[in-house]
């Protein structure tokens, strides 16, 4: 039987990402009370565990969870998004959970479920939605927490999420290195920020594995023009990728990267892993998530759009392995200086990377307004620089160009990335144009280019897009010598074609 109010927060779900985020509280000296469905996998869990700074306390049921934890509890939940996490807090609530009481789901929700739950149980608990990026890993040592909620009820859980999370240093912004268990990061700057209500966090965090998709897709798409066109062994590669991670381009995504490509195959030693690896890539759903989102609020976060189709397309691998078959591109031999085209790659990368973040951002920037949050994508930038997956060098950039001008309207407007981009794209557009004449599917790169030059351009061919939509469907169309909202329709069946003035939202 547990013991009666003594445990500072509560978890529920003890799979690996559970039981880690449990050692975590637990070693930052919270006396952490768990509970799992099965028994007997929260018996082994105290059992292999019996002396962890702050404790842990075994619940066989929710009523021994909620009656061991301190008021306000805070209790986490870590089981499948979906109707589990709606049973799951029912269950709480009818074991003695209260209105004061922080329930907090830690799984990857769609931020939509978590903005229902907040206002469905705001008469009986304080729901909360958290991301938690960095996997297994992070949740053990220290990961990027994005949490939303109710803004007087985040200093309740505040001061486990700033413990437990990833620390940066204040000055550089680079991880402080991993601690080992029992013995947590001493000092930095943590990796966890109050994002905003209901859910802003999961929303965040949705963005984030967004990122997520087209920095890895890119990174795959760097690897593969450059073992094509240089044929070139994975081992070379793997110093090249660790060459880059020493400078801009420095990031955890980078870093395994280069080891991925160094691992010799279990089965064959003198082959390499990465070569004996189908190539069909799976996915959760986030990024599509991100997609249909972008879609919905009109923000042209194409690359990472992209990136969705791109695993969508390398699923198709029977069909492609035919089509192989028949159809035929072009015959191409690159003879060009081998350095300067690994040089080219990298700044490609690095200012497709930055379109890439740069939708990330806008895309946030419009739920501001779409949900009535009030984000601050420096803090967001900032606490993504350490723990979570997409943690880099390159995030210290971006807290520093939101935190220059909050109101920054796109990261390519800051004058860092600005520069970056006006110096690099040279390279840029040469590695595009290589990948077409070469018939090598560079999805990424290709859409984050167009995407820039979308950006910046004053004019677009939308007039003639425009003018087909009213010619076909009477959808008017308004004028560059007009006001913005005053809409004509030309009747183009007429002989006369009379304009009309349509409207004046003026």
């Amino acid at each position: 039987m547990a013991e009666k109010a003594s445990a500072d927060v509560g978890l529920i779900g003890l799979a690996v990402m559970g039981q880690n985020l449990a050692l975590n509280m637990a070693d930052h000296g919270f006396k952490v009370a768990v509970f799992n469905r099965t028994t007997r996998v929260m018996k082994e869990f105290i059992a292999a565990n019996p002396d962890t700074p702050g404790g842990l306390v075994g619940c066989e049921n929710l009523s021994e969870l909620v009656a061991a934890a301190k008021k306000p509890r805070k209790i986490v939940i870590l089981v499948k998004a979906g109707p589990a996490v709606d049973t799951v807090t029912k269950q709480l609530i009818e074991a003695g959970a209260e209105k004061d009481d922080l329930i907090v789901d830690c799984g990857n929700s769609q931020w939509t479920d978590t903005i229902r739950r907040e206002k469905e149980f705001s008469d009986r608990c304080r729901f909360f939605g958290s991301g938690v990026s960095g996997g297994e890993t992070g949740a053990r040592f220290g990961p990027s927490l994005m949490p939303g909620g109710a803004a007087d009820a985040w200093k309740h859980l505040e001061p486990i999420w700033n413990a437990i999370a990833a620390k940066v240093d204040a000055e550089t912004g680079k991880p402080i290195e991993t601690a080992k268990p029992g013995r947590p990061v001493k000092g930095g700057v943590p990796c966890s920020a109050y994002i905003g209500e209901n859910g802003a966090g999961h929303y965040v965090k949705m963005v984030h594995n967004g990122i997520e998709y087209i920095d890895m897709q890119l990174i795959s798409e760097a690897y593969f023009l450059l073992r094509n066109l240089l044929h070139v062994e994975p081992e070379e590669l793997s110093q090249i990728f660790a060459r880059w991670n020493e400078g801009d381009l420095d990031s955890y995504l980078i870093e395994i990267t280069a080891d991925i490509l160094k691992q010799r195959d279990p089965d064959h030693p003198d082959a390499f892993l990465v070569d004996y690896v189908l190539d069909t890539a799976q996915q959760k759903g986030t990024g599509k998530w991100t997609s249909i989102n972008a879609l919905d609020m009109g923000i042209p976060a194409n690359s990472i759009a992209e990136a969705v189709f791109a695993r969508c397309l390398s699923a198709l691998k029977v069909e492609r392995e035919a089509a192989s078959q028949h159809l035929i591109g072009p015959e191409y031999q690159y003879n060009g200086d081998r350095n300067e085209l690994v040089n080219a790659v990298h700044d490609a990368l690095y200012c497709s990377k930055i379109c890439a973040y740069a939708q990330g951002f806008q895309l946030m920037r419009a739920a501001e307004t779409e949900y009535k949050w009030k984000l601050d994508l420096a803090s967001i930038a900032s606490i993504w620089r350490g723990g979570c997956i997409i943690r880099a060098r390159f995030l210290q950039r971006i807290t520093a160009a939101y935190a220059r001008d909050p109101q920054l309207v796109n990261l390519l407007l800051d004058p860092y990335f600005k520069e970056q981009i006006q110096r690099n794209q040279t390279r840029w557009r040469s590695v595009v144009a290589l990948a077409a004449q070469a018939g090598i599917a560079a999805p990424a790169f290709m859409s984050a280019l167009a995407y820039h030059d979308g950006y910046r351009s004053a004019q677009l061919p939308a007039n003639l897009l425009q003018a087909q939509r009213d010619y076909f469907g009477a959808h008017t169309y308004e004028r560059i010598d007009q006001p913005r909202g005053v809409s004509f329709h030309l009747d183009w069946s007429k002989p006369d074609r009379r304009q009309i003035k349509i409207t004046d939202s003026h």
